[in-house]
């Protein structure tokens, strides 16, 4: 459907429809590169889709399918993340990982993973034998029977690099709308009118990476050639003390359908263990299944038989956006004004970035020249990480409200504030770490409400607690 032309120039160059990591990236990519950028996302904040679970691994591609896209762009993410972490304040857990294997067929799958690690350009890739895995991780069960040591591959936050974005694009002029789902959109020859539930939205380029809902978005544009097929994950997170069981990240040899169940540390200083890979049609909701989550348990006892003496602090489950296809989904369609980010399941964390500048390259060659901004101000996030100090550390520090994760006052109050607050308690979590320690917010929510009442949609002043008699 057409409409007649604009009234004078759209007021944005590039509309970006979905919030998650990789909308993120590309928002911060288009605003640096000289782009009037509007990033729209349907949630109260970024990351409220498929991005807000994942297993904040730094992949090399070490393992991607040869020649394909994927590969590309998550060996380009990888490269650019470690260029950029230091002046954004992320952080880097250069842990490396391990494919273990645990019996004879995986023994004679590790030569071909090698092979396809050297041939996707990970070429410091190499074979461990028995002994030198038992040294490299000793408490991994005896059966082990060698692996393939990847150096290269890390353990990162999995919430404050999008953040980190966002918050550099908006300090370039980018636009952020939130709680703005896109229900249509109409091409004209300037560009496109896309409707919202906050109103028009007029722009020259349209960028659909909408995860969960990318094919439905796609519908806009044109019939969608993939079906998003939600495949869902489910994590254990163990005690901090359990965090000392493994060093690297213990890697499972793959099979066609998933890569398997890894067992890794956090950068909050958790063990985790997961994901499972479910299909299921539901695009919304993760639920976690005690069948499921104790079957995680096991294999990560089998695995390291000291997991059985440590406890679980929380659990939880996330969707990943595959499609029927193995590959990322990404098409420029320049006589719709159109370019289309589909399928970007497991590594979109890493790869983020390098699908960022493939789609700058697209532009270019199909939309027009870019005119990247000469000297781009560096915007640091608040570190999260354990692997740095945090500002309970710090001398003069604030009251510490969530006394599990020793998040301060300060910490919560500068979430609820600046350029891109928290839009709600999940990202006021993300922000902070509030709330994802041992008694999951049993004893800080109340004075987190007291600090967020009036901040955050839908949180109140708590009550006065009564005093006795």
């Amino acid at each position: 459907m057409t409409v007649p032309p604009f009234p004078g120039a759209p007021p944005f160059d590039l509309a970006i429809i979905g919030a998650g990591v990789v909308g993120c990236a590309i928002f911060r990519e288009f605003t640096l590169a000289g782009l009037s950028t509007v990033l729209i996302e349907r949630g109260a904040d970024i990351l409220s889709g498929a991005s807000k679970a994942n297993s904040a691994l730094l992949h090399t591609g070490f393992d991607a399918i040869p020649g394909s896209l994927e590969a590309a762009l998550v060996r380009e993410g990888h490269a650019r993340y470690l260029a950029l972490h230091r002046p954004l304040g992320l952080p880097l857990i250069e842990s490396g990982a391990i494919v273990v294997a645990w019996n004879e067929a995986d023994r004679a799958a590790l030569p071909g993973i090698l092979a396809r690690a050297h041939e996707n350009g990970v070429p410091d890739a190499r074979m461990l034998s028995p002994e030198e895995v038992r040294a490299r991780e000793p408490h991994l069960a005896a059966d082990q029977q060698g692996g393939v040591w990847v150096p290269g591959e890390a353990i990162i936050d999995p919430w404050s690099a999008p953040l980190a974005y966002v918050h550099q694009a908006l300090a370039h002029g980018g636009t952020l709308l939130r709680q703005a789902a896109v229900t249509g959109g109409e091409a004209g020859p300037e560009g496109w009118r896309l409707a919202t539930s906050q109103g028009p939205v007029q722009a020259r380029v349209v960028v659909n990476c909408a995860g969960l809902q990318g094919d439905l978005v796609e519908a806009i544009a044109r019939p969608s050639p993939f079906a998003i097929r939600p495949r869902k994950g489910q994590f254990v997170v163990l005690d901090k003390t359990a965090s000392r069981l493994a060093s690297a990240i213990i890697l499972p040899v793959p099979n066609e359908r998933t890569k398997g169940v890894v067992i890794a540390r956090t950068a909050f200083g958790n063990l985790l263990v997961g994901p499972t890979a479910e299909e299921q049609e539901e695009r919304e909701a993760a639920t976690v299944e005690l069948a499921a989550l104790e079957a995680l348990l096991a294999q990560g006892r089998r695995m390291i038989p000291a997991l059985a003496d440590e406890p679980v602090t929380t659990t939880y489950a996330g969707l990943r956006p595959a499609t029927q296809f193995k590959d990322y989904q990404i098409e420029a369609l320049p006589e719709r004004r159109w370019i289309t980010v589909g399928g970007i399941r497991s590594t979109g964390l890493t790869g983020s970035l390098g699908i960022a500048a493939h789609l700058a390259r697209l532009y270019v060659r199909h939309f027009g020249p870019l005119t990247p901004l000469p000297e781009p101000r560096w915007t640091p996030v608040p570190n999260l990480a354990e692997s740095a100090p945090r500002p309970w550390q710090q001398p003069g520090r604030d009251e510490v409200v969530c006394h599990c994760e020793m998040v301060t006052r300060a910490e919560i109050l500068a979430a609820l504030e600046g350029s891109l607050p928290a839009g709600d308690l999940g990202g006021l979590k993300r922000r902070t770490r509030c709330m994802m320690g041992r008694c999951q917010g049993f004893y800080c929510t109340r004075r987190l409400m007291a600090l967020a009442a009036g901040r955050l949609p839908g949180l109140v002043q708590p009550a006065p607690v009564q005093e006795a008699g």
